[in-house]
């Protein structure tokens, strides 16, 4: 039988650096609207559901042909909506897609699936390799980068740790992994996730996943060549308008002979 999960994309107007974010247009379409249409690309994902506190973004997300979930304005993270959504679904296996991820790829949702379905552990996430493969030492600027978070895993292909920091120490750039803050979970796994509360190294790192380790959770991690950049300043999204818009122009210039 083909694994399958629910998708839910948490969503939240607000947001500190870039206000209104979910529904900003420059593209011809709602921010949001790009990372439905991205992950209903994905064969393995049905539902997929925009979960959000806000009616501006339920009216957009309605306004495309998105299903809805209003959820309670009050939670700490966005794997604390989507366990909201999760209540009420029947579902087994349920990933979570931030609202701000509008290159996220389709085809490693659906590894994601696999590994979930096909492996014993209680989440899965993804990570790329970190580095520059014309040089040595590859990109010493992510490395350092706080806002770039890095992750160590094991021989298993399990995370140890994650930090906003450069791990390992002493590794080069071409030698550590990037984070990519896309989850698989197991509903029940999920749920005991949300029940907790904020850990120590989470509250330290301000990384939600942080506390799944810290509670005994194990985490699967699927590799990727794809770099999926989430939009979190004024310049992310300026950038992401300039890829779309380049993309749009060589559609229109159609195939060369």
């Amino acid at each position: 039988m083909t694994a399958r999960a629910a998708a839910v994309l948490p969503v939240r107007f607000a947001s500190t650096r870039l206000p209104g974010k979910p529904l900003l247009a420059q593209t011809g379409k709602p921010l949001i609207q790009h990372v439905w249409e991205q992950v209903r690309r994905a064969r393995r994902l049905e539902p997929v559901i925009v979960a959000t506190d806000d009616e501006r973004v339920a009216a957009a997300a309605r306004g495309f042909g998105a299903q809805v979930a209003m959820t309670d304005p009050r939670h700490p993270s966005g794997s604390d909506r989507v366990a909201e959504v999760a209540r009420g679904l029947p579902h087994e296996l349920i990933l979570n897609v931030q609202g701000d991820e509008p290159e996220v790829d389709p085809g490693d949702l659906d590894r994601l699936v696999e590994r979930l379905a096909d492996h014993g552990e209680d989440l899965v996430t993804l990570a790329r390799p970190l580095g520059d493969a014309n040089g040595p030492d590859g990109d010493a600027a992510e490395f350092i980068d706080p806002h770039l978070v890095k992750v160590v895993v094991d021989g298993r292909g399990r995370a140890l740790y994650f930090s906003r920091s450069p791990v390992p120490h002493g590794a080069t750039p071409a030698g550590a992994f990037a984070h990519q803050g896309v989850y698989g979970w197991r509903r029940e796994a999920l749920l005991a996730f949300a029940a907790g509360t904020p850990t120590q190294l989470e509250r330290l790192e301000r990384l939600e996943q942080l506390r799944a380790l810290e509670m005994g959770l194990s985490i699967g991690v699927v590799f990727t060549q794809h770099a999926s950049l989430g939009i979190d300043t004024p310049s992310d999204y300026a950038r992401f308008v300039e890829r779309q818009r380049r993309l749009q122009q060589a559609g229109r210039a159609g195939p060369t002979s």
